[in-house]
């Protein structure tokens, strides 16, 4: 069961990911009324949104496998 936890956590991000674009562009096209220039910010900020959310969720796990090779190293 061990070899399916990084799975699913991917299996996570990529959801993650695919939502917040998703969701930018359909929040934008809803706002502007189907205008380009709403949908564009919105797609804008659904990457942004989705770049940081995805850096916060795998920084731990560079983290803690820095820390491994650290530990082997030394």
């Amino acid at each position: 069961m061990d070899k399916w936890i990084p799975a699913f956590r991917m299996l996570g991000i990529g959801f993650y990911i695919a939502f917040c674009i998703v969701g930018g562009i359909l929040a934008g096209w809803w706002l502007g009324d189907k205008r380009p220039l709403f949908v564009i910010i919105g797609l804008v900020v659904g990457l942004v949104m989705a770049f940081y959310g995805t850096y916060s969720m795998v920084k731990p796990l560079l983290d803690g496998k820095n820390r491994q090779q650290g530990k082997r190293n030394g």
